[in-house]
């Protein structure tokens, strides 16, 4: 158990890594960059629908270039975002400042944001869970960190075109990772439904507009009321 508690850890170091080596063409995906407008009206309208008015605080873990953040400060709500890649994080500032939207942006963990006690409204994630050495203690971390009625928004996916089912490393000691390529949405709600009143999944798989073209994996978002 200690050998493998220690790979995991090799493994978050080099997968910060690998995000900060690739936050240089990281907008290039069609769901990150959210250059094309269709895409981006997509994602808008679903961000609409699980962080919907009126405005709140809204804590994005793991943000990446800072897309949905800006999406969602720019419908007025007071947004952080948290990323352990330094590119990702100046990235980030840089997209909002450029854009003359109001977010703020801090170099830190995922799975432990460093924003001490304070209670959000919102807690956020896309595609983070599955990097995490420890993801159900982050759950436990994220949902510690809303306000009593708050939600937890996971979007997450099992990805049938991972490095892990084509046979390719991600990084170094990556396949220790509990939920490495991914997680499903049967196993994430068993996750969190104890730590949550209530929560529902909403499946993404069948809506080409969030990801550019057709998926052949299985997309979802868990949205938990607490």
């Amino acid at each position: 158990m200690r050998g493998m508690e220690s790979r995991a850890a090799v493994a978050t170091a080099h997968i910060a890594d690998y995000w900060d080596n690739a936050a240089t063409t990281y907008d290039e995906e069609p769901d990150h960059g959210l250059t094309d407008p269709a895409t981006r009206a997509a994602w808008a309208g679903r961000l609409a629908e699980w962080v919907p008015p009126p405005a709140g605080s809204v804590l994005d873990v793991g943000c990446g270039t800072g897309s949905l953040a800006m999406l969602l400060a720019e419908a007025g709500h007071l947004v952080t975002g948290v990323d352990a890649a330094p590119g990702m994080v100046w990235r980030a500032r840089a997209k909002t400042e450029a854009a003359g939207v109001r977010a703020r942006f801090l170099l830190g963990e995922a799975a432990d944001p460093p924003v001490g006690d304070r209670p959000f409204d919102t807690v956020l994630e896309r595609h983070v869970v599955w990097t995490l050495p420890d993801p159900r203690r982050a759950l436990r971390r994220w949902v510690s960190l809303l306000r009593p009625g708050g939600r937890l928004v996971l979007v997450e996916g099992r990805w049938r075109q991972s490095a892990a089912t084509r046979g390719e490393p991600y990084v170094a000691g990556a396949e220790t990772l509990p939920w490495h390529g991914g997680v499903s949405a049967d196993e994430l709600a068993a996750a969190v439904r104890p730590l949550v009143a209530d929560l529902h999944v909403v499946s993404l798989s069948d809506d080409p507009a969030l990801w550019g073209g057709p998926v052949a994996d299985e997309r979802y978002a868990l949205i938990a009321d607490v």
